[in-house]
């Protein structure tokens, strides 16, 4: 008789060498089919549909930047935006910081409550 414990689990193993299959894979399977519904597509979505409000962008168009500055965008290229902020105040912004684009007028307004 040995004391050691290794020994014990060496003669348990035989009887618990049952085979799972396929079935022990579908908890494991379940999770990650979860996981990806629940984190991976839905950030991929908004990926693709920030990239694509990126693309469309124009001049004139009223944004709102990653740091929540509101301007109206006066040039843009391949990597950086212009943003007017106020008049004659232009800002220079990475093309991927523009958060959101905001419907016509909001800059407008904004600006009129910033004089009053």
């Amino acid at each position: 008789m040995s004391f050691f414990i290794s020994d014990a689990i060496a003669e348990a193993a035989p009887a618990a060498a049952g085979q799972p299959g396929w079935e022990g894979m579908l908890f494991p399977l379940g999770i990650l089919v979860f996981f990806y519904f629940l984190f991976l597509r839905p950030q991929g979505k908004r990926t693709k549909e920030h990239k694509k409000m990126l693309e469309e962008m124009q001049p004139g168009a009223e944004v709102v930047t990653g740091g929540g500055v509101l301007g109206k965008v006066i040039s843009l290229d391949e990597n950086f935006v212009q943003v007017e902020v106020s008049p004659n105040v232009v800002l220079q912004v990475q093309r991927h910081q523009i958060g959101s684009l905001m419907p016509k007028g909001t800059y407008k307004v904004q600006m009129k409550k910033g004089k009053s």
